[in-house]
């Protein structure tokens, strides 16, 4: 499989609002504008969000705001990886009202405003700042961007013959060193060291039932920075990937489609994620189970949290250990 790098902005969309077929390709640095996103005459099919997963130590934090032109979707979970104690605020309001999304990655700030839920999303000097409220939790996180630090985005084609009408630019950037606060209950923790944020960025236009694998990790391996980047099934056959590793803040793509082995039965086994590029071992601790049926929308997930081991080959087909790097991989099916 060959995937092209693109080095210079360009539009996510043509001038008729379909995908551009220069956009096709991966990138080290966001450089798509998606500012065409939702636009018209497919309403329905556009899907726009923020996600940041922030894991330390001693918790685990998650925040969503998002948009699928029909309703917006924004939510808050927190787990105390000590207790095992979770508390999650998940609020679903009609149109996109609630939801303040930037037309491009880091042109502006990402807001949600219920009654229940409250985030904002600031890009700073250096840094992405995560701000929070929801029942029971708030927070002020900031996920540090080193300089030259490099993220994975690429833009994924769903194919119908000849035609593409559902594609999906997505930015995952691992590895982001984070600090701050987590209040719980009143009571405030300060990330320790070793925490570390992941974000999700996505804007696209989708089918209405996908069907995903997507597994992140960041962590410190023999005094390196390692971030893991890889997904699966939604990327199937449409000759991209979303695959990467990040080694002290440089990337390596891995355009190979990678064979994930788990048992769909048992999810607390050990997965194996493997192929030429690849063998690695996630061996999960804990499973954010959820389910969501509403009206039109439903939904499946399987986040498992836990460490890897194993390697993955960088740009210069060496080996790149990631033994006791944490993280998630997870199993999503979604009809929206």
């Amino acid at each position: 499989m060959f995937e092209r790098e693109i080095t210079e902005r360009v539009s996510l969309t043509d001038a008729d609002g379909g995908l551009n077929p220069a956009a096709l390709g991966w990138t080290r640095t966001p450089l798509h504008d998606t500012s065409a996103i939702p636009g018209h005459g497919h309403w329905g099919r556009n899907k726009r969000w923020e996600y940041w997963g922030v894991m330390t130590p001693t918790h685990i934090v998650s925040l969503t705001v998002s948009c699928i032109d029909y309703l917006s979707l924004h939510s808050v979970w927190v787990l105390d990886r000590a207790t095992g104690e979770a508390v999650d605020a998940t609020v679903l309001s009609p149109g996109g009202r609630s939801a303040t999304l930037p037309a491009s990655l880091g042109d502006g700030p990402a807001r949600a405003r219920t009654k229940k839920v409250s985030l904002d999303i600031d890009e700073i000097e250096g840094a992405t700042r995560l701000r929070g409220t929801a029942p029971r939790v708030s927070f002020d996180i900031i996920a540090d961007r080193p300089a030259g630090h490099e993220s994975m985005g690429v833009v994924v084609p769903w194919r119908r013959g000849d035609s593409i009408r559902r594609f999906q630019y997505t930015v995952k950037d691992v590895a982001r060193p984070a600090h701050g606060t987590l209040t719980i209950d009143g009571t405030a923790h300060h990330l320790p060291e070793g925490s570390w944020a992941v974000l999700d960025h996505g804007r696209g236009r989708w089918p209405y039932q996908v069907w995903w694998n997507w597994a992140a990790s960041s962590g410190i391996v023999d005094g390196r920075v390692i971030g893991l980047q890889l997904g699966s099934k939604w990327t199937d056959g449409s000759g991209a990937t979303e695959n990467a590793v990040v080694v002290d803040g440089r990337l390596s793509k891995i355009s190979e489609e990678l064979v994930w082995d788990y048992d769909s039965s048992d999810w607390m086994k050990p997965w194996h994620i493997h192929g030429e590029r690849a063998d690695l071992t996630f061996t999960p601790f804990y499973n954010k189970h959820s389910r969501t049926n509403v009206l039109v929308i439903s939904t499946r997930t399987d986040q498992l949290f836990g460490t890897w081991s194993g390697w993955v080959l960088d740009a210069a087909d060496e080996r790149v250990t990631v033994d006791g790097i944490e993280g998630w991989a997870e199993d999503v099916l979604n009809r929206w």
